[in-house]
């Protein structure tokens, strides 16, 4: 379970908690996770001819870390402490790096009254403008493919469970333009190849959300619960009773039956891949036609999701089944389900050659985050190192020439 969930609201049961984060469905043992099919048999990965960097947030440390991974292996290249107040537990969730390399945008969940956008000098890791407000508990950021706007949703843990926002910051300036009304619980933003669209998902609304990026207004709708996948009516705000969503009601949980928590655009924006927590499974929607093509079965609770540019691979963290699940889009098939070095699996990016899957894990406790390497050519872990507790947003930075 995602500790910050558990830390900031002591009045909910751990069953609430738990539908959103760690999925409340399916089978109470997860299925194994192992070695990939006898068809994708791993053969001895050769070492990377590129050097690659990334960054990863560990948000109970409140820390950014740039790792270089090479031929020599992964290290820890520079650590940089964030935050405003040095008593307070800001929590580093979300991470993005400018189309140029310039630049890194970074959100914090929390803070005095709520979390903050940073932005920061990606090659020196400083600081290069002022932190700016948002919502309650901006989550998962990502970008317009120009750079210049940044769109952030607001996850809200904090209170009842009412419908919360997306937070439009124009990233020159460093400046919220727009604050956009979408659901309860929205979790993932991901951006259409053609910076047209931004797409999230409602947690207890069971929702698809597709935000136009031109009028900063949400333009479509679409139902993610089981037996009603389909476009919701204009003006069909609500997929939920939010009277029946406040904090401590116990029943509150079982009334998604999806529990979304990622939508992301295939390489050519006609897809959107949603990731089903609760009911371990992956929804295909055709983005022109608003219309459910196909489901894929996957290992315990799917969280995060990234797509290889050539459009073949879909890359699932399985946060309750503890490693990640490779999928052929082509064929819809599983290619292999592989273990990570520790439990609470969050995050995933790509390399732009589609060779290697960085995957943050949180771990538990005093245990520190770790970010696992995955070879998407031999479905082998290739390397791991140790960051700061709860390692959480990830994104990728650059590759150079070994």
């Amino acid at each position: 379970m995602n500790r910050s969930l558990s830390r900031f609201l002591p009045g909910i049961p751990l069953l609430a908690l738990l539908s959103g984060c760690t999925g409340g469905g399916g089978p109470a043992t997860p299925p194994p996770v192992g070695a990939p099919p006898e068809a994708a048999t791993p053969r001895a990965g050769a070492p990377p001819e590129a050097t690659y960097r990334l960054f990863v947030g560990a948000e109970s440390a409140d820390r950014i870390h740039l790792l270089r991974f090479g031929p020599g292996g992964v290290e820890v290249e520079r650590t940089t402490d964030i935050g405003r107040l040095p008593t307070e537990v800001e929590g580093p969730h979300g991470v993005a790096v400018s189309p140029d390399g310039r630049f890194l945008y970074m959100t914090t969940g929390h803070g005095v009254p709520d979390g903050h956008f940073w932005k920061f000098d990606a090659g020196t890791g400083e600081s290069v403008a002022e932190p700016i407000p948002l919502g309650r508990f901006p989550a998962t950021l990502d970008l317009t493919p120009d750079g210049l706007y940044a769109f952030v949703v607001n996850f809200n843990l904090h209170g009842a469970m009412v419908p919360s926002t997306m937070s439009v910051v124009f990233t020159p300036d460093v400046v919220e333009v727009a604050r956009i009304e979408l659901c309860v619980m929205p979790h993932g933003a991901r951006t259409h190849p053609r910076g047209t669209h931004v797409y999230t998902v409602c947690m207890m609304d069971d929702q698809l959300v597709e935000v136009d990026t031109r009028t900063f207004h949400v333009s479509r709708r679409f139902s993610v619960a089981q037996g009603e996948e389909g476009p919701i009516a204009p003006g069909e705000h609500a997929g939920m009773d939010h009277a029946a969503l406040e904090v401590g009601d116990d029943a509150a949980p079982m009334s998604a039956t999806c529990s979304p928590t990622w939508a992301q655009p295939g390489a050519d924006g006609s897809r959107i891949y949603v990731a089903c927590n609760r009911s371990d499974e992956i929804l295909e929607i055709e983005s022109e036609g608003w219309q459910l093509l196909r489901r894929f079965q996957t290992g315990r609770g799917p969280y995060n999701l990234a797509v290889s540019t050539d459009g073949r691979l879909l890359v699932v963290t399985l946060k309750q089944g503890n490693g990640i699940e490779v999928i052929d889009l082509d064929s819809g098939a599983s290619l292999a389900t592989l273990p990570t070095s520790t439990t609470v699996v969050h995050g995933v990016t790509l390399s732009p050659d589609n060779r290697y899957a960085f995957v943050s894990v949180e771990g538990v406790g005093a245990e520190p985050g770790k970010v696992d390497i995955f070879d998407l050519r031999s479905f082998e872990r290739t390397g791991t190192v140790e960051v700061g507790q709860q390692a959480s947003g990830i994104a990728f930075f650059r590759m150079d020439p070994s």
